[in-house]
Order: structure tokens, then sequence, then C-alpha cells
């Protein structure tokens, strides 16, 4: 009877052994997109400096790049000037980009993008009450979502972006593929969260 007991111990220590050792080098708070391969919500964002809305569904036919991004995100200052490079690198070839401003106020954003500037082809919208967020299942900032001509999202990148990752991401969309998921590095929950 012991020896019985003892092999069933040892056996469920080797597979939660083999369980939890396959998870080593992950970040155990990070989950693959369920989003990739499904069309992109439907969204309107209000603009964040100037009148009106942008519906995410006017953009069909375009490639379309969703960075969500804040202010008082450290790894989202570094990824900006690539984002804004990547923007008119890309301009031409039908691809818009959106910065999904999160969990920020007005006036501290619109500070970010007086000192670290503005894409000439870049849409600058605020995400109130975190709704689109949510429908992307945003965990925390820098995270960047590739939306594809038919509206699909094809590929998604957690954490700051650099211009060759984006420019390969980019030009796979525009060859017809679906380039997944990368992690680039961690996240940024907001202030308190």
């Amino acid at each position: 009877m012991f020896r019985w007991l003892a092999v069933l111990v040892l056996a469920g220590v080797v597979g939660l052994g083999a369980v939890l050792g396959a998870r080593l080098g992950t970040d155990p708070t990070l989950v693959r997109s369920p989003l990739i391969g499904t069309p992109a919500p439907d969204i309107e964002w209000p603009y964040l400096e100037r009148e009106g809305a942008l519906k995410l569904a006017d953009l069909r036919g375009r490639v379309v790049v969703v960075n969500f991004w804040a202010s008082w995100c450290v790894p989202c200052r570094a990824e900006h000037p690539e984002l804004v490079a990547a923007s008119d690198a890309y301009a031409d070839a039908g691809v818009t980009f959106v910065g999904v401003n999160y969990q920020d106020r007005q006036s501290t954003a619109t500070a970010f993008l007086d000192e670290l500037g503005r894409g000439e082809s870049y849409e600058y919208v605020t995400d109130s009450g975190s709704r689109g967020a949510v429908d992307f299942g945003v965990y925390g900032v820098p995270e960047t979502f590739v939306i594809d001509r038919e509206g699909t999202i094809v590929a998604k990148i957690m954490g700051a972006s650099n211009f060759p990752l984006l420019s390969s991401t980019l030009d796979q969309v525009l060859a017809g593929r679906s380039p997944g998921e990368v992690v680039n590095g961690p996240v940024q929950r907001e202030p308190g969260g």
C-alpha cells in the first residue's frame, strides 16, 4: 500500500514539474491573443486633438496599425519615434496608424505629442472609458495590433515596437500573410493598476 502511495505521489510531482517546467522563461501574466484571425472590433474613438471621431470600420481597405499608448508609459516614450517613422515610411503603401490614448488625461497626452512629435499620416484618438482596450483585450501599454485590408486582426505586438519589427510585420501583412503575435518586452499597467 505504501509503495503505491509513494508511486502516485512521485507521479504527481513529476507531472506538476513537467507542466511548470514548460512555462519556464515565459511571463505567466501574458496570454496569447484570441483575437488573431478575428474581425477587428467595431469601435468609434473620439479624436484626441480635434472634433469628431474615427470609426475603425471606415478604414477597411487599408492596413491599420492600432497602438495603445499613454503619456505615463515608459516603453511608450521609447517606441513613439519608431511608430512615427514607420507611419511616414508606409503612408504611401496604404497603411494607417491609429494611436489610441489609454487611461490618460488629454493634457498630458497632448504634451507627450508636443514633446515627441506627431506622425503626418497618424490618427490620434482617445479611449474614453477604456471600451476599445476591453474590446481588444489590452493588458497594458504599449500593445500594437495590425488589421489587414479586410478588417481582420492579423498581428499583435506586446511591448515596445521598433522600426525593424514594425517593418517586418507590415511587409508580411502587405504580402497577404498573418504574422501572429510577438512579445517584444513587458507592458506597463496603468498607474495604481
